[in-house]
């Protein structure tokens, strides 16, 4: 497949829009909106922004790294892009759903491609109640917080909360605990994708909670809801040698 139209969005960093600069120049460059492929330029953040932005066009993004970690990310090069695009493989992914709502009253809807995070707003722990598809399947936990992933999200914040990293096409999301005091032995879940997750917030005056769908934020939650969002589609491209399925793996053995 020959790539006719591309469109190349770049972070703020110098870096980035150098590279963006010459790789204009080099091939050319339309509007996102008219394009057949997005060329992100920028770490795994940026890359994370351009997908929320442009999740509704259905357009397929390529990343090149010029950041840091760069795991949804290929490598930088100049040099036969058009042809590295035809010959990358696509990777598709179904973002979460958070339904937040507030103490309020009110209610908030966002999407995660990464994970769903609550976070105790204060000094005091939170205490959570977990249903699972309508089943209470912990009636208080005593946290920091806690998350749902999804496989691509399970090597972010999930790992470091010392979840599982979960392989792409598992089926499965990931609900890790964050710092969690009771249970003190309780270390999570592995949920299908299908699954809805309930938190309620128990005793949400003297212990608030936030609830965080990738970058947006909710304060002062009362009850969140996570599920899949199967009406979306995400579709990542990676150079074969470099596939994202290949990178899980890979992480799994990292010391």
């Amino acid at each position: 497949m020959y790539i006719h139209s591309i469109a190349f969005v770049a972070a703020e960093t110098k870096i980035a829009q150098d590279a963006m600069y010459r790789l204009k120049h080099r091939y050319g460059h339309v509007s996102p909106d008219k394009a057949e492929v997005i060329v992100a330029l920028g770490g795994d953040g940026f890359m994370l922004q351009t997908l929320h932005r442009y999740m509704g066009r259905k357009v397929p993004i390529y990343g090149m790294n010029r950041g840091t970690v760069g795991f949804l990310m290929n490598e930088f090069r100049e040099i036969d892009l058009p042809d590295r695009i035809a010959e990358s493989q696509t990777v598709e992914l179904h973002p979460l759903q958070m339904e937040a709502h507030t103490k309020d009253g009110g209610s908030l809807c966002a999407l995660a491609i990464n994970e769903v995070s609550l976070l105790r707003e204060t000094r005091q722990a939170a205490k959570l109640r977990i249903k699972i598809d309508g089943v209470e399947r912990l009636p208080e936990l005593v946290c920091d917080g806690a998350l749902v992933c999804t496989p691509a999200g399970s090597t972010a914040y999930n790992l470091s909360a010392h979840g599982p990293i979960l392989p792409m096409g598992s089926g499965l999301m990931a609900l890790t605990p964050i710092s969690p005091f009771r249970p003190r032995r309780w270390r999570g879940a592995l949920l299908p994708e299908r699954a809805e997750v309930v938190f309620e917030i128990l005793d949400a005056e003297k212990r608030p909670v936030s609830a965080v769908a990738d970058y947006t934020e909710v304060r002062d939650v009362s009850k969140v809801i996570v599920r899949e969002d199967r009406s979306m589609k995400i579709r990542l491209l990676f150079d074969p040698e470099h596939n994202l399925e290949e990178r899980i793996l890979k992480e799994q053995f990292v010391e």
